[in-house]
C-alpha cells in the first residue's frame, strides 16, 4: 500500500486582482495582509502564497514592501512557509517581477506559459522569461513552485528542467478554471495530475466555483491544495468567506472527513525537500 504523504495546504491570501469590491476582507495594508496570512496559518495552512498590496490596493512587486509584508507575517506566524509570487500583474515587466526573488525565500511561483487572460490581457512568460527566472532562482536558492495552467506548460517545464534551468524534483501547482486555460473539470484534473514526471509533487488551485471540488479530487489523488481570496472569495454558494481561514478551514474538514492528515511547516518543508 502506497503511503500517502500529509496534506500541504497553501492559502493565496489577496493575488493581484481580486479587490475590497469583491470581498470587504481582502488584504492591502502590512498589517490585513499579515492578518490573512495569520488566520489562514491557525487554521492549517503551512505555505502563505504572497502577492502584495500598495495601502490603495495597487499590486507591486517592490521588494521593500515584500520585504515589510514577510517580516509582518513572521511575526505572527514564524515557522510558516512564505511563498512570493514572480507573476506580479499583468504588464509588469520581468525584471520588477523578479524582485521578491533578491530575498531568498524559500519559495517562489515559477509560471511556464503565456495565457490569454480575456479581453486585451495577456499574462506574458515567454520561453527566455522562464529561462531567466529559473537561473535567478538557482542562483538565489529558491526553490520554484512551478506554476501551470494547460498542460503544454507541463511539457515546456519538464523540458526546460532537462536543460538545467529548473531544478529537479520539480513541485508543480496546477491552475485549474482561469479564462485562457484549461478547465477546473474533473476529466482535465487527472489529465494534468497524470501529466507532471515521477517524482515530483504537487498542489492544485481550482478558481471560483472549482475550489474545493478540485481540493477534494487532489485530497483523494494524494496532491496537494491551494485555496484563498486569490483564487475564490465564497465559502459556498452567495456566502462571502470572511477570511482566508474560513477557506482553509473548510479544506481541512474535508481532509478530516478522507482520513488526510495536515502538514505543518515543518512537514511540509521535508515533503518539498527544501530542508
Amino acid at each position: 500500500m502506497i503511503k500517502v504523504e500529509k496534506l500541504i495546504i497553501t492559502a493565496a491570501i489577496c493575488g493581484a486582482e481580486v479587490t475590497k469590491e469583491h470581498n470587504p476582507a481582502v488584504p492591502y495594508t502590512v498589517e490585513e495582509i499579515a492578518n490573512e496570512a495569520y488566520s489562514a496559518y491557525m487554521a492549517g495552512a503551512s505555505i502563505i502564497h504572497l502577492h502584495v498590496r500598495e495601502d490603495n490596493g495597487t499590486p507591486t512587486q517592490k521588494k521593500e514592501r515584500y520585504e515589510e509584508c514577510m517580516k509582518a507575517i513572521r511575526e505572527k506566524c514564524p515557522d510558516v512557509i512564505i511563498q512570493p509570487s514572480t507573476g506580479g500583474s499583468v504588464g509588469m515587466t520581468s525584471d520588477e517581477r523578479l524582485e521578491p526573488v533578491e530575498l531568498s525565500p524559500e519559495m517562489a511561483t515559477l509560471d511556464c506559459g503565456t495565457l490569454n487572460f480575456g479581453g486585451d490581457e495577456i499574462f506574458v512568460n515567454t520561453e527566455n522569461m522562464i529561462k531567466i527566472f529559473g537561473k535567478k532562482m538557482i542562483e538565489n536558492s529558491v526553490k520554484p513552485e512551478v506554476e501551470v495552467f494547460d498542460k503544454s506548460m507541463i511539457d515546456t517545464a519538464i523540458r526546460l528542467a532537462k536543460k538545467g534551468f529548473i531544478k529537479e524534483p520539480m513541485h508543480f501547482s496546477l491552475v485549474m478554471g482561469v479564462n485562457g486555460g484549461i478547465s477546473g473539470e474533473l476529466r482535465d484534473f487527472i489529465f494534468m495530475k497524470e501529466s507532471i514526471p515521477c517524482g515530483s509533487t504537487y498542489s492544485v488551485a481550482g478558481i471560483g466555483k472549482y475550489e474545493f471540488t478540485l481540493a477534494t479530487a487532489s485530497i483523494i489523488s494524494g496532491g496537494h491544495v491551494r485555496v484563498g481570496f486569490e483564487d475564490n472569495i465564497y465559502l459556498s454558494k452567495g456566502v462571502l468567506a470572511k477570511n482566508n481561514g474560513e477557506l482553509v478551514e473548510k479544506v481541512v474538514r474535508i481532509a478530516k472527513e478522507l482520513g488526510r492528515d495536515i502538514a505543518t511547516p515543518e512537514e511540509a518543508r521535508q515533503i518539498l525537500g527544501l530542508k
